[in-house]
């Protein structure tokens, strides 16, 4: 008989809420944990959250219990599911860290770029005493947002969501565990590959600071993947785009190119990426963000473009393109992304050789 999974849900924003009532309807056992326990205790006094979903499951999904105490969370979970931003890794791995067991599994949802490299090392350096399974997810699988305190909404399900555990030997593991109630998760080789597939560190970012002006005149009142994309921004994005992919190659990933994850994703294609995006039906609609002060340069400065920018230094691949964005953002911030972000000293591997970086997210051996 198939062993029956109970979840740990940190994070209780937009995502979190949609993930922890799906796997309720589902008939799993949800602990909800949130380090403000103000935010949950609507949920807690209703017992679980009400959840609007176009297909199955949808309804109210009852919670098994709400708490701000990660050790009571993690005590009486088999699997822990992170969706927090990707800024958040790090405390959330320090939290954790007295009170995992060799047993649990992790997964970051998504982790973005380093995020199970950096939740791996962070572990080690608290002195974490077990050896859990930590992986990511390359997106997250939900489409959601917060409808109120205790509703959630899932607008849309990606069907593939490629996923890697570290080492990647395990990854089979975490997703024959995850398997009944989410199928739609598939191997995504290793942590490497999922990192440097994130499509979000090439859109976001540059997308909201070339529009820096218009976004900041209009509270972002245009289409930001339509408006904001014209012939020019698109060409910085293909030069991103270009760069992020040497860099994935030089570590022996192929990631693929923004123009085959548009054909991929939305069956939207041209003669180059102006062209493609501006074909993707889906984006028309969508506003820009209405302030600089977004996770579009908050979040993806430090844990998407720093990071990849971290591996090009230390891996011989130049990438002018990126430090020119990530410099912009330090400017209009006065803030130093650089310091706060995942490069390769906080992710624990600086001192890797390629062959020996590839042998350690493969089978989790270290020369």
């Amino acid at each position: 008989m198939d062993k029956t999974y109970r979840y740990a849900v940190v994070g209780a924003g937009n995502g979190g809420k949609a993930m922890a009532a799906y796997l309720a309807l589902l008939g799993t056992q949800v602990t909800l944990y949130n380090r403000t326990a103000s935010h949950v205790e609507i949920i807690r006094l209703r017992g679980g959250i009400d959840l609007e979903n176009p297909t199955e499951p949808h309804g109210f999904g009852k919670i098994y219990k709400v708490t701000d105490n990660m050790e009571e969370a993690l005590r009486e979970a088999d699997i822990v599911m992170i969706i927090v931003p990707s800024s958040a890794h790090y405390d959330v791995a320090k939290a954790a860290a007295p009170f995992l067991r060799d047993d649990h599994i992790v997964i970051l949802n998504p982790g973005r770029t380093g995020g199970t490299l950096e939740f791996h090392h962070t572990l080690i350096e608290e002195n974490c005493p077990t050896n859990p399974i930590v992986a990511e997810a390359e997106t997250f699988l939900f489409a959601s947002r917060s409808e109120g305190p205790s509703q959630a909404k899932i607008f849309r399900i990606k069907e593939a969501v490629p996923l890697a555990a570290l080492p990647a030997t395990r990854t089979a593991e975490v997703l024959e565990a995850i398997r009944p109630v989410f199928p739609q998760f598939i191997d995504g080789r290793n942590v490497l590959q999922t990192g440097l597939n994130n499509m979000g560190a090439i859109f976001h970012p540059a997308l909201a600071l070339l529009n820096a002006g218009w976004i900041e005149a209009t509270s972002g009142d245009f289409q930001f993947y339509v408006d904001g994309v014209t012939p020019s921004v698109a060409k910085v994005l293909e030069v991103l785009d270009r760069e992020r992919v040497t860099v994935a190659s030089a570590i022996g990933i192929k990631a693929r190119n923004a123009l085959e994850w548009l054909d991929l994703a939305y069956n939207a294609t041209g003669e180059n990426l102006y062209e493609a995006m501006h074909n993707q039906t889906g984006y028309y609609g969508i506003k820009a963000p209405g302030t600089l002060n977004h996770r579009y340069i908050t979040e993806e400065i430090p844990m998407s473009l720093v990071p990849i920018a971290s591996f090009g230094s230390t891996y011989g691949v130049s990438v002018n393109g990126i430090n020119s964005i990530i410099n912009l953002a330090c400017y209009i911030h006065g803030t130093d992304y650089r310091r706060k972000g995942r490069t390769v000293e906080r992710l624990g591997i600086k001192e890797m050789s390629v062959g020996e970086l590839v042998k350690f997210v493969e089978t989790g051996e270290r020369d």
